[in-house]
């Protein structure tokens, strides 16, 4: 773990070029990012809270998935201007603009609303386990966080690829949801009155869990930063030329997600609404589509499509948690252990209700992780809304009357809903839990709406001014050894640096054998012996150049930490390493030395390889 850099997603960022030709080539190019956002806008708590709105009350919710739809868009594509023309995504652009206070509470906010998307997921893979393979839904849970490995493995192959992954299953959840409605045969007059606004006291945690799932926070963060993953230039014209294809992206991925969406609603309402179905989990709504519709094979299709939807929007709230973490703090933590802390918030809720409840339980908790992000929605949709109409950090691509007048309508709409739910929610709580906890939301959200940013904040990339670098001297430099060819590789370095700055180098070796880590200093075996002639035969090497040098061995069972140990006793002021290239598994298992190493000492680590 190590602080970040400027730059959101570094390992992929502007990693895909869009200097081409060809404008069909150019909008290829641009394509990708918002297919990893619309993935969240499908997942399986999108089911949960379709199926549910379509079984309770037919088509009447319809409405609903459209508007959120069209606000998804509008917001979406607020986020991708704010990452293109700033070069900061939205927790970046947070941190910087509010105190540390403020930016750490709405930080938690979006763990919780992250935790929230995750559980969904997790539920929703699981689910899909036991309907095709017959497991019991804990043990699906459980298998299901196995997922973090795969994550993992994919996201060494780039952002193209992890991008054409997604595009593989959304296509083939779509191409479900399809079969589906053609099996469901809806009626389409009803389907139309369905897009007329209606709403009550009944359908409205449902119409809130629809909205919440579909307009969801953390992929605001989200696209903020994978459009950074293409190189834009840095004049206006480029900015507006990456915006017009970002804005293309947008609109035809996620009306792909609305009628998926909507199908599910639709499938559900001519199912089991028309039926007077009730569904109270997804597996029931899985077991009655094959005699409601008269094939086994619906059943299947439904459980592939929801084990599909699960898998792939894990990818990207991976990528979700990573940016929120080191946008809010600064602060950078390796994926895999970020995904999985992520998991373990989402597990341990979901393990413990299907103990304590059942899988119909597991089915209410889907919707109300969905109702959870619709309550983090404000804290999100707010911050973007400023940024992106302030001049300084926008300037030309500050939003025009219109747009700013459109945007803020969607907020005041989420925030009305939700003030609606939470006073139809919270007065089942204890006063003493409910009072504070509305009244600490209210507040946080009245300073992100209406205080002013921070004196001096921009989002803008400061620029880089070499006039003000103070050139580095080294008096005392460090090089590890561990008796390999990158010895040589790491001296040869070393030396070039010693020679300029006229240091002294220190060369260390830990020894790790059996017989050492018994008898320490006092261990003879050939093994050490020649060892000893190795090094002290490379001291004689740097000698010749006319440098000072030191060589010490010492005797350990951890070389990490004893490398680490001694540098604090020399204090160099520069550490050469050789790196081995271990990637992946490999690092599990041998260790990752350079790392270890290089979080724990205060001074720079020059990491260097074996060209041959």
């Amino acid at each position: 773990m190590d602080s970040s850099g400027t730059q959101s997603l570094s390992e992929v960022h502007s990693s895909v070029t869009t200097a081409h030709p060809s404008i069909w080539r150019r909008m290829f190019a641009f394509a990708g990012p918002a297919y990893l956002v619309s993935v969240g806008y499908m997942d399986p708590g999108n089911w949960a809270t379709d199926i549910e709105g379509g079984a309770r009350f037919g088509y009447q919710l319809l409405w609903v998935l459209l508007l959120s739809n069209a606000m998804a868009i509008l917001l979406q594509t607020l986020s991708a201007r704010l990452g293109i023309v700033t070069g900061r995504d939205l927790a970046q652009a947070c941190r910087e603009a509010y105190p540390k206070r403020i930016s750490y509470a709405l930080w938690i906010l979006c763990e919780i609303a992250i935790a929230a998307c995750d559980l969904a997921e997790l539920l929703g893979a699981a689910i899909g386990l036991s309907l095709l393979f017959k497991l019991p839904l804990i043990a699906g849970v459980l298998l299901s966080t196995l997922d973090t490995l795969l994550v993992l493995w994919f996201n060494r192959y780039g952002i193209r690829v992890i991008e054409s992954i997604i595009l593989a299953f959304v296509t083939i959840i779509g191409g479900c949801f399809l079969f589906e409605v053609l099996l469901a045969k809806p009626n389409f007059h009803e389907v139309a009155l369905g897009l007329i606004p209606r709403l009550n006291d009944q359908s409205l945690y449902v119409a809130i869990g629809i909205l919440g799932a579909t307009v969801m926070p953390h992929n605001l963060y989200l696209h903020s930063s994978l459009v950074q993953t293409r190189t834009i230039g840095k004049r206006d014209r480029d900015k507006r030329s990456a915006c017009k294809y970002n804005l293309i992206d947008s609109v035809v991925a996620l009306n792909g997600a609305l009628l998926v969406n909507a199908a599910i609603l639709i499938m559900a309402a001519a199912t089991f609404f028309k039926n007077g179905v009730v569904v109270t989990e997804i597996q029931q709504a899985h077991q009655m589509l094959a005699p409601l519709l008269g094939t086994t094979v619906a059943g299947v299709v439904f459980a592939v499509a929801l084990i599909c939807s699960g898998q792939s929007s894990t990818i990207t709230g991976t990528m979700a948690g990573q940016i929120v973490m080191e946008g809010f703090l600064d602060f950078r933590m390796r994926p895999w252990l970020r995904r999985f802390i992520t998991r373990s918030a989402a597990v341990v809720p979901a393990v413990f209700t299907i103990w304590w409840t059942g899988d119909h339980g597991a089915y209410k908790l889907l919707i109300l992780s969905q109702v959870v992000l619709s309550l983090q929605l404000p804290f999100a949709v707010i911050p973007l809304i400023r940024f992106t109409s302030d001049k300084r950090q926008m300037g030309n691509f500050t939003s025009p009357g219109w747009v700013k007048a459109l945007a803020w309508s969607c907020a005041v709409i989420i925030i009305g809903l939700n003030l609606w739910l939470a006073w139809n929610t919270l007065q089942d709580w204890p006063w003493y839990i409910s009072l504070p906890l509305a009244l600490g939301l209210v507040g946080l959200l009245g300073w992100v709406a209406f205080a002013p940013f921070r004196q001096g904040s921009s989002v803008q990339l400061p620029e880089a001014s070499l006039d003000l670098l103070k050139p580095p001297v080294y008096r005392n430099i460090l090089v590890p050894l561990d008796h390999s060819r990158l010895d040589r590789v790491a001296l040869s370095h070393a030396t070039a640096l010693a020679k300029a700055h006229h240091a002294k180098v220190h060369l260390l070796h830990v020894e790790e054998g059996v017989t050492s880590q018994v008898y320490g200093a006092l261990a003879e075996t050939a093994e050490v012996e020649k060892g000893r002639e190795y090094f002290m035969q490379l001291r004689s090497s740097v000698e010749q150049l006319g440098l000072e040098v030191e060589l010490t061995v010492v005797h350990a069972t951890d070389p990490k930490s004893a490398i680490v140990r001694f540098s604090r006793e020399c204090k160099p002021d520069l550490i050469v390493m050789g790196a081995h290239g271990h990637k992946g598994l490999k690092d599990l298992v041998f260790g990752a030395t350079i790392n270890e190493v290089r979080h724990a000492v205060g001074v720079p680590v020059l990491v260097v390889q074996d060209g041959a």
